[in-house]
């Protein structure tokens, strides 16, 4: 295992290294700079402006340079935010968003699991259609429209929570539901699926045949395997709660780096918005990893070589 760990460690570096490559020639081929504005500036001021962040290299010359920075962890200034690096912003602003990513996706698993394995062991009867079509609503609708339906309700109508901010446990209620709920749904149906296929295997009978309570069967047999599609969807699914967040810090004025990726994006923050791919990038494949060494726990039968 720690031989597997450190191979899948090492496939990291030429990923990324094309993730960065590929990122940094799409922004700089897009239309528009940086300094770009309804206001004309001077050509010598625009000169000047380009030469401090090196705009005025060839952009092979600008790759190298750039390169050299992230090896050494420096993802350079942001060209929109004066006297601000894109360091600085990411560690303001990041830890936000993984708070409420984190909060979202312990909610997920918290209902959806649960319901879940609820309906499977329920199959067919109307508890299970029940939670099935709440699941397929979850999935259906968009995080707008469930923010804003939240937002009117609790909010406006009912006065019981704010409507935006990030000050207070109240602000977080209901962006956090928001962002879940479609996650929520998803795990709910993989749990479902999950535990169908694993209770009707020779080894659960086994295990019923040898007077095992019905619980002591679930738990420490049944959902092992169970929950085998569930943690498969863990590692896309938390790198796109984090992602998937941008709509939702919008909505509620959360103050994430999702809201400034999409600032930096719009105002072609070059720095910014590689940095924000490079951090979500490494997050993806780090917790791809952490969930392939999750199945060497939930099935022994699974080993890395």
């Amino acid at each position: 295992m720690p031989l597997y760990i450190a191979k899948r460690l090492l496939t990291m570096i030429p990923v990324l290294f094309a993730i960065i490559t590929i990122s940094f020639f799409v922004m700089r081929k897009a239309p528009g700079g940086p300094f770009d504005a309804d206001r004309v500036l001077p050509d010598e001021v625009k000169a000047n402006i380009e030469k401090k962040y090196h705009l005025d290299e060839s952009i092979g010359r600008q790759y190298l340079r750039y390169m050299n920075d992230v090896i050494h962890l420096d993802l350079g200034p942001s060209f929109k935010y004066a006297d601000r690096s894109v360091n600085d912003i990411i560690k303001a602003h990041a830890p936000i968003s993984f708070r409420l990513g984190a909060m979202a996706l312990a909610l997920a698993l918290l209902i959806g699991i649960p319901a879940g394995c609820i309906a499977a062991l329920r199959q067919n009867s109307a508890l299970d259609y029940s939670a099935m079509a709440v699941a397929l609503i979850g999935i259906s609708i968009p995080n707008f429209v469930i923010a804003s339906v939240l937002m009117f309700v609790f909010s406006l109508k009912l006065g019981w929570l704010p409507v935006a901010g990030w000050d207070s446990w109240r602000n977080m209620v209901l962006p956090v539901i928001t962002l879940s709920l479609y996650y929520t749904a998803f795990v709910a149906r993989l749990s479902r699926a999950g535990l169908l296929e694993v209770i009707n295997q020779d080894y659960i009978r086994t295990a019923r045949a040898k007077g095992l309570h019905e619980r002591t069967v679930l738990v420490r047999h049944a959902l092992r395997g169970g929950l085998m599609p569930v943690v498969t969807f863990l590692g896309p699914a938390t790198a796109g709660i984090l992602t998937g967040s941008l709509v939702v810090e919008k909505i509620f004025g959360i103050p994430g780096i999702g809201s400034e990726f999409v600032y930096s994006a719009l105002n072609r923050d070059y720095t910014l918005v590689l940095g924000t791919v490079i951090l979500y990038s490494t997050f993806l494949i780090v917790l791809n990893l952490v969930v392939d060494v999750l199945y060497t726990y939930l099935d022994p039968r699974i080993e890395f070589k």
